[in-house]
């Protein structure tokens, strides 16, 4: 089953070195990728070595654990951490969580212990961006965790209709997009670290146009997510793999309730 997804296409091929090394998904003996000479004992043959292959309920079960995790990591950041740590601890797992992103964006990997230890560093950034938003706008972190996942829902039901279908084109689009705009919000970044203001983040016109475009494009997001998984589960990837496909819509879900945070904030006033 082929993909138009790079990132997919990659975890297929990874999935296929496992075939030839005598792994595979579980199937009849003498399945394609499948040795036909095992290692015996006792003049038995052994049974051939099996890999379950992924499932939506693997990704869904993943995801729900994923979240948790996130929850859990959140809100002991945000009671833990005193105020005046705040600040520090929110730059520390920034750079965290973008290392550690990157990693398992381009290692094509599926590495579960390394999935998790991110979802606890991403969780410890949004007890604190949660915490900073909270303090300044009572009732925010709630109205933009309703936002989230409403949002969320409404993209499933969206994908499962068909409304919104993941061409080929759709998808490079999507991704070059998603790669501009985060081209942009890290150039934005450094520069507002030496006091330049491109007036992209601070409540104007511009920065309120930008969220909008960001939301969207974060909600768009997760249809890749979905045509991976369709394609991940087409392609009888081996079930650790429904940790990345997870993965994917953690972050997807992350970045969208960021942005509704500061939408949000630029409707409260200046206090």
């Amino acid at each position: 089953m082929k993909t138009t997804n790079p990132v997919l296409a990659g975890l297929g091929q990874a999935a296929e070195r496992e075939r030839s090394a005598g792994y595979a998904p579980t199937g009849p003996y003498g399945a394609p990728g499948i040795p036909q000479q095992y290692p015996t004992q006792a003049g038995y043959p052994a049974a051939p070595p099996t890999v379950a292959p992924m499932s939506f309920d693997d990704v869904v079960v993943k995801t729900v654990a994923l979240l948790a995790i996130l929850g859990v990591s959140a809100a002991a950041a945000w009671v833990l951490v005193p105020d005046s740590l705040v600040g520090a601890a929110w730059i520390g797992a920034l750079v965290v969580t973008l290392a550690l992103g990157m990693i398992i964006s381009f290692s094509r990997m599926a590495n579960p212990a390394l999935i998790i230890v991110y979802a606890i560093v991403e969780g410890v950034l949004v007890g604190m961006v949660s915490k900073a938003f909270e303090t300044a706008y009572d009732g925010i972190v709630l109205q933009a965790a309703v936002a989230s996942f409403g949002i969320f829902f409404l993209m499933t039901i969206l994908y499962k209709a068909r409304v919104i279908r993941a061409t080929p084109a759709f998808v490079k689009g999507l991704v070059a997009v998603i790669a501009g705009l985060f081209a942009v919000m890290l150039i934005n970044l450094v520069l507002a670290l030496f006091g330049v203001n491109t007036h992209l983040r601070d409540g104007s016109k511009l920065a309120i146009g930008f969220s909008l475009v960001c939301i969207v494009v974060a909600a768009l997001s997760f249809v890749l997510s979905f045509k991976e998984i369709e394609d991940g589960v087409r392609m009888g990837l081996p079930q650790r793999y429904s940790w990345v496909a997870a993965f994917g819509i953690l972050v997807s879900v992350v970045w969208l309730f960021f942005e509704l945070l500061r939408l949000l904030s630029y409707f409260q006033g200046d206090d």
